[in-house]
């Protein structure tokens, strides 16, 4: 079963025609308590698969027999969700530009631009929980652990480390001087890596069967909790109590030469963008040369009279307005294990939880005391709902409409077995480490731009974008979103599912 639920986070598909032999209990299970991804229906509409007849052994003993078991359904939910978080990563990313409100927040609310990395995080959780649902053997888990940790960060440095400069520079490299080494698959990296090893050191301790009892999947599973909650703790002490200096930077243009700015704070348990310890501690870590140049806070209306969308600054605007800020940070990154925490908790309920009333209400009922908590942090300005600074708030309330979109996504797909309308994000979903390094990071549309006519601006990418979009409908904004839907998000669904049809998948 460990292979199952393994081939199931990789997105690769079962084989409908094998069969396994266990022994059962004929007892049932308190709470559902069972497989990660047995389903208590079949699709009507579907031909069922048929087992070849094989003679029923007794086994000793009146509770047990020797059953043939069909292999687990698969649960295309996984694949949907992750899809769907590429699929709005490419929009925002390549369309927030001209539609600033879907873009990432300047610096306390949430857009929809916010809701990609934590959901990256969440279904990432799910994943492991599955994944791990059997450990064979711990040294093997962990040498896997740390081979696709360590796969993480190195495609994370790559692509976002300054090396690539794609889609738009044809030029590669980085000056080790100011490379930057934290980024969005490094944090990736790091909330797999302390939720996987969590997972995997606590295997013996966790039951196979509930006991009875509302709180008994949390108690189960008391050393995810405490892993979680000790990264809130050393998120909340450092913000709130480290005391942050002064600082300064210099920014470097090529018409005005070099300038330094220094940037007064001299505090502790600030939440604005200038003097908060999330960015003093990548400061003091990786180095104020090593760290995110053009932050969303320039967007914010102390810094462009433009807000919210980008522009020119403003006479007189602070000068953190031209600073670094890291927002893939280490501390920051450190909260965000509680959203790969809460991840783990979804798939731990669907390992335990047969029925999918049960399922459903663990992981709604949850969603919704999540968003309860998050908007009351929020509106009583306790703590602020803030991507840049993952906020416990922004954990409470990005993780709590992710388990409101899976729990939708597993209504209508699983459940209601409407699943043609959502194939196009399984199958993003099934190759979606190709598709965030050929889309989302641009190294396709680089490739494509590489062979141009005369002059770089002039490439098949840039002349489908004029020509076919903006020139069309006569509109910079619709036509820059109009290419994005239809020039890349749909490209890479035709992409990603003729690899599907080809059975060919990038795992790491």
């Amino acid at each position: 079963m460990e292979d199952d639920a393994r081939k199931l986070e990789e997105g690769r598909p079962y084989n409908k025609d094998h069969f396994i032999s266990e022994k059962v209990n004929t007892t049932s299970d308190h709470n559902g308590g069972g497989n990660a991804i047995d389903h208590d229906h079949e699709e009507k509409n579907k031909a069922a698969v048929a087992a070849t007849p094989l003679e029923a052994e007794q086994i000793k003993g009146s509770e047990q027999l020797l059953v043939v078991k069909q292999k687990s359904k698969r649960v295309a939910t996984l694949d949907a969700f992750r899809g769907l978080t590429i699929v709005v990563m490419i929009l925002v990313d390549d369309a927030g530009g001209s539609y600033a409100r879907i873009d990432h927040s300047p610096w306390n609310g949430c857009t929809l631009a916010d809701f990609v990395m934590p959901f990256f995080l969440f279904i990432v959780g799910v994943a492991i929980a599955l994944a791990l649902k059997k450990i064979p053997k711990i040294n093997d888990a962990i040498k896997k652990i740390i081979l696709r940790t360590l796969k993480l960060m190195f495609w994370g440095i790559i692509l976002q480390g300054g090396y690539s400069h794609a889609p738009d520079d044809l030029s590669y490299g980085v000056d080790m001087k100011k490379i930057r080494w934290f980024g969005i698959l490094q944090r990736i990296a790091l909330v797999y890596f302390v939720v996987a090893l969590i997972e995997t050191f606590t295997t013996k301790l966790r039951p196979t069967v509930l006991e009875p009892g509302h709180l008994s999947i949390f108690t189960a599973y008391k050393w995810q909790w405490i892993g979680g909650f000790v990264a809130f703790l050393v998120y909340m002490i450092t913000t709130f109590s480290l005391y942050v200096p002064d600082w300064s930077f210099v920014v470097h243009n090529k018409d005005h030469g070099s300038k330094e700015y220094l940037v007064k704070c001299g505090m502790r348990g600030h939440l604005g963008p200038a003097c908060n310890a999330v960015g003093y501690v990548d400061r003091q870590v990786w180095g104020i040369n090593h760290i995110y140049t053009q932050p969303v806070w320039r967007r914010l209306k102390a810094c462009t009279l433009s807000s919210p969308s980008d522009g020119p600054l403003r006479e007189g605007a602070p000068s953190w307005c031209t600073g670094p800020f890291e927002p893939e940070g280490l501390l920051s990154s450190i909260s965000a294990i509680l959203s790969g925490t809460i991840g783990i908790h979804y798939g731990h309920v669907l390992i335990h939880f047969k029925g999918h009333s049960e399922r459903l209400k663990q992981w709604v009922s949850m969603g919704f005391v999540l968003i309860v908590i998050a908007i009351i942090l929020h509106f009583t300005d306790a703590i602020p709902i803030n991507k840049q600074l993952y906020s416990f708030s922004y954990v409470c309330f990005t993780a709590g409409a992710a388990g409101l979109v899976f729990s939708g996504f597993y209504l209508l797909i699983d459940v209601w077995g409407y699943r043609t309308p959502f194939l196009f994000l399984e199958w993003i979903g099934m190759n979606a480490m190709l598709v965030f390094v050929m889309a989302a990071q641009g190294i396709f549309a680089a490739f494509v731009n590489g062979w141009y006519y005369k002059s770089p601006d002039n490439s098949l990418v840039h002349w489908i974008q004029k020509h076919v979009f903006i020139n069309v409908w006569h509109s910079q904004r619709l036509g820059t979103l109009l290419y994005v839907i239809f020039g890349e998000i749909l490209f890479w669904v035709v992409v990603a599912g003729i690899l599907h049809k080809l059975r060919i998948y990038w795992k790491l």
